[in-house]
């Protein structure tokens, strides 16, 4: 009797968790982290905002998420968007608490960091998120600490 209370346990354990990954994948939320800068992009910042995504070679919804962001850069004058190898930077993997690809962080004209997400975004998300960093409402931290 007891080792079905272990399994069942276990099983509902395990979709609880399944449902809230779920539910938070590509989701964009407030963080707070330290300022990026175009030293650290190997790139220029967006004069108004920057769409950073972290990737890796075989990563499929990297691909998805990719698109994604260019779509969005283009329509904003002033947006860029700038893909990092994960692999190859591991110290801004470790400086933003990278656990997966594609993670995308939005950035405001000067680099801090408004809107973070792990997982394929959607794109009214991205286009949310962009609008908090362009008018400067992030509705979270105004200042970025050098927490991760």
């Amino acid at each position: 009797m007891a080792g079905i209370a272990t399994v069942v346990a276990t099983l509902v354990l395990g979709v609880v968790l399944g449902l809230v990954l779920k539910r938070r994948d590509g989701r964009m939320r407030v963080v707070e982290h330290a300022p990026m800068t175009s030293a650290d992009l190997a790139a220029d910042l967006g004069e108004r905002a920057t769409l950073v995504q972290f990737s890796t070679a075989f990563c499929q919804p990297c691909r998805a998420t990719r698109r994604i962001l260019g779509e969005v850069a283009a329509m904003v004058p002033g947006v860029r968007h700038v893909e990092i190898d994960a692999e190859s930077r591991l110290d801004l993997v470790r400086r933003f608490g990278v656990l997966r690809t594609p993670t995308v962080l939005v950035l405001d004209g000067a680099g801090n960091v408004v809107k973070r997400a792990s997982g394929l975004p959607r794109k009214a998300d991205v286009i949310g998120a962009l609008g908090a960093a362009v008018d400067g409402t992030s509705h979270g931290p105004s200042q970025a600490s050098d927490k991760v």
